[in-house]
């Protein structure tokens, strides 16, 4: 039996993956976490727990690090909500031009005067923006939402170049052919009409857009940000707007420096906010903390390193450990004679897969340097 506590509410979804052997609920020793936009940052971790999926893809609410010295594997859900993402970032480009938004507000400023029909087609004219239909646009960042975006931009009729020096084969097979790749930042942003962001936010990523960047962008430019707030560095933003460089700023990330600033349209966090996503995220979430718990198995996971290994024997035992320790681990495991063996590493860690034909000597398991073992039958 297995004790699952969810730190937000979380789709009802998941009770079609998970069978009586899981319990959800909210538990001081739980063996998983469900997590979605919950602060873990504080969380005291229990002894018992044994991993956390975030239901999405973003973990800037949990501390990695912190995680990963206690041995707890955290998930996230990679792809589950791109297509709510990306119809987000398809509107964003919308109101970035059309100034349908300012209408909109303008417009409802004419409740109940009688002449509100004849003050629109007045009006209307101060709304004026241009088209997408040929116009370029840049995408930083090529992953499940960036290769998503770029297609529906593409069918628009938008000219698409891509920057991602991380983008995998299997991510640029389902991408238009008509997109375009760049060899460099610099070279999206020098001839796009329209930028967006599609990173993970880390010390290499933070203030992407920064004041230099700003400088080798086309005048006007507009920027959509439904990835990460910190990828922008707010005060060179504002400088190049109140410039009238960037044109306009489309986020799903506002804070309180950039609310209610001209030209800055702030949508408060809506990317993944569709009943499709959530349940999405969820199930996925859900599916991977059972491959770890039941059966070892770690997938999509930000702070261990993957390793997914289906042959089993009667028993399993798997190892968390610092990599420093590799050298002692292997030689006592030697010892135990395993029918199946696997290991991979990430980030200063090593994930061991030990399967067995029959009960391992328990002398030789306890004396394995480790973070955290389990012995599954």
């Amino acid at each position: 039996m297995f004790n699952i506590t969810p730190l937000n509410s979380i789709s009802n979804n998941i009770y079609d993956v998970l069978d009586a052997s899981y319990t959800v609920g909210h538990f001081q020793t739980p063996d998983a976490i469900l997590v979605r936009s919950a602060d873990m940052k504080d969380y005291v971790i229990p002894s018992s727990l044994l991993c956390v999926a975030r239901a999405g893809a973003g973990v800037n609410n949990i501390p990695l690090e912190k995680m990963a010295e206690k041995g707890v594997v955290v998930f996230n859900t990679p792809g589950a909500n791109a297509n709510a993402v990306k119809e987000l970032v398809i509107c964003a480009l919308l109101l970035s031009c059309r100034k349908i938004y300012e209408g909109i507000k303008w417009a409802e400023g004419l409740q109940g005067k009688d002449d509100a029909q004849k003050q629109v087609e007045a009006g209307k004219k101060s709304f004026v923006g241009p088209e997408l239909y040929n116009k370029t646009l840049g995408i930083i960042g090529a992953g499940a939402i960036g290769g998503l975006v770029a297609n529906s931009a593409i069918a628009l009729g938008l000219k698409v170049v891509i920057y991602d020096p991380f983008l995998s084969d299997r991510i640029k097979a389902h991408i238009d052919s008509k997109a375009i790749y760049a060899d460099s930042k610099e070279a999206v942003f020098s001839g796009a009409d329209f930028i967006t962001l599609h990173l993970p936010l880390n010390d290499s990523t933070r203030n992407t857009i920064n004041r230099q960047s700003i400088e080798c962008m086309k005048d006007g430019v507009r920027i959509i940000n439904c990835a990460r707030g910190e990828l922008v560095d707010d005060e060179a933003l504002l400088q190049a707007l109140k410039s009238g460089k960037v044109a306009k700023y489309v986020t799903d990330f506002p804070n309180g420096k950039i609310i209610g600033q001209e030209n800055v349209i702030a949508i408060p966090h809506l990317g993944a906010s569709t009943p499709e996503s959530e349940d999405n995220c969820a199930v996925m979430a859900c599916k991977e903390l059972k491959e770890y718990l039941e059966n070892g198995n770690i997938i999509n996971s930000v702070n261990m390193p993957s390793l997914n290994k289906p042959d089993k024997g009667k028993y399993r035992l798997t190892v968390i450990a610092k990599e420093e320790d590799q050298e002692e681990i292997e030689r006592k495991a030697i010892k135990l004679k395993s029918a199946g063996f696997a290991k991979a590493s990430k980030k200063g860690y090593a994930y061991y897969i030990y399967d067995f034909n029959d009960l391992p000597d328990a002398s030789v398991v306890e004396s394995i340097p480790a973070i955290k073992k389990r012995l599954l039958g």
